[in-house]
């Protein structure tokens, strides 16, 4: 919240709308990234894992919740009032074979709401209830579904800034440290539970 805070009073912008689709932004990818980074340092200090922890399930809450927020506000920056055009073009038949838009804008916007759309399933099953009626095995396979959501949310965030908004340096470097620091540390992971099978057996 302090962050969203911060980057919403120092934005440029000059409507509320645009700033809060910035400030909601990049907490939600950090958050998202957060909930992949806790399983593998807790590997890797040594710690022992357990199905569900409290402190990763929060993390994927407000992840959920900031991500869904951007999501929602962001389709009234760029159209206001029309954001059907995010993902479909206008008048297509006059320049374009089908409706569906094919570049980098609709691209960006499709990676969202995909990764939108799982959020929401996470969130919606990021509890105790849930855990128990879907069993550790099918709840585990569903959260593993963060992964793809991350996956998506990368190529979003990294489409807008080819396509749409030329972010400054320090915010395009924090969305590429973000992205990297997370898939090395993911296979940091991986190799060391490998590693440890390997051992047992």
């Amino acid at each position: 919240m302090i962050c969203g805070a911060a980057l919403y009073v120092t934005r440029p912008y000059p409507d509320m709308v645009s700033r809060l689709s910035f400030a909601s932004a990049y907490p939600a990818l950090i958050l998202i990234a957060a909930t992949l980074l806790i399983g593998p340092l807790k590997f890797l200090f040594g710690v022992p894992l357990a199905a569900s922890l409290d402190f990763r399930r929060d993390t994927g809450i407000w992840a959920g919740m900031a991500g869904i927020f951007h999501a929602g506000i962001g389709q009234c920056v760029h159209l206001r009032g029309r954001p059907w055009l995010y993902y479909i073009y206008e008048n297509w038949r006059q320049t374009h074979l089908f409706p569906v838009r094919h570049d980098v804008f609709g691209l960006a916007n499709d990676t969202g709401l995909a990764a939108t759309l799982i959020l929401i399933v996470l969130l919606a099953t990021s509890n105790d209830a849930s855990l128990r009626k879907l069993g550790t095995p099918g709840w585990k396979k569903l959260q593993r579904w963060n992964y793809y959501c991350f996956a998506l949310t990368a190529v979003h965030t990294f489409a807008y800034q080819e396509g749409v908004e030329s972010q400054q340096v320090p915010f395009l470097a924090t969305a590429i440290a973000t992205v990297l620091i997370t898939l090395v540390l993911q296979l940091a992971g991986l190799r060391a539970r490998r590693r440890a099978l390997n051992l047992a057996e």
